[in-house]
């Protein structure tokens, strides 16, 4: 049995990421704002008032694992807020910054101590994050954001990798959700992808931008 630590569990991929890996005996660790009822249904270990923006809440949440192992970290919370280019929120912008990018940085930081020898982390960006893929442009912040959390995902692959840690970069398709008006397929297709990547994530594909499909996006 491993160890799975969730961020943004309470919903959408998050909370069926924490399903599917207590249905198949791993034990997943749900880290989220506020619990929901269809987390709190799985009866498994939650831990609420985390916002991944805050370097205390995060330095809360190191303190309650006290010093617990952690096979897998996947990075999932995230924020999407449209600002297109007449309508440039910059608080907005700064905000999908805030929690895309520099929330999942803070909290991989703050767990090293926790990681091991054979330990993956996971950051769950997007193929709006791809430069290469960007044919419709808008969505500044959205885009922007995951392109920077795909960067910190490559550079801890690399940092990660004398340690023995390996780094995905997980695209989740798109995903019948709040986040996207519930277009898409059903979250539960969609982690059986992912994790079907992070089981095969090793040292030898770090730092690799995969869809949960198994493509190999490009940057």
């Amino acid at each position: 049995m491993a160890t799975y630590l969730v961020t943004g569990a309470s919903g959408g991929i998050g909370v069926e990421y924490c399903r599917q890996l207590t249905e198949r005996g791993d034990e997943a660790i749900a880290v989220c704002r506020s619990s929901s009822s269809e987390l709190d249904k799985l009866g498994i270990r939650v831990e609420t008032g985390i916002d991944i923006t805050s370097d205390e809440a995060v330095a809360d949440l190191v303190s309650r694992l006290q010093g617990k192992a952690i096979d897998v970290l996947i990075n999932n919370a995230g924020l999407l807020k449209r600002v297109t280019l007449d309508n440039l929120d910059f608080d907005s912008i700064r905000q999908q910054f805030e929690v895309n990018a520099l929330g999942a940085l803070r909290v991989t930081a703050a767990l090293l101590p926790n990681l091991h020898d054979g330990s993956k982390v996971i950051m769950m960006t997007s193929r709006m994050g791809s430069i290469d893929d960007n044919t419709s442009g808008s969505s500044y912040g959205y885009r922007m954001s995951k392109v920077a959390m795909s960067m910190a995902g490559k550079s801890l692959s690399h940092d990660l990798k004398p340690q023995g840690i390996a780094v995905g970069i997980l695209h989740p398709g798109l995903v019948s959700t709040p986040m996207t008006n519930y277009n898409g397929i059903s979250p539960e297709e969609s982690v059986k992808g992912l994790l079907a990547r992070i089981d095969e994530l090793n040292l030898d594909n770090t730092g690799t931008f995969w869809h949960a499909n198994g493509e190999v996006l490009p940057w």
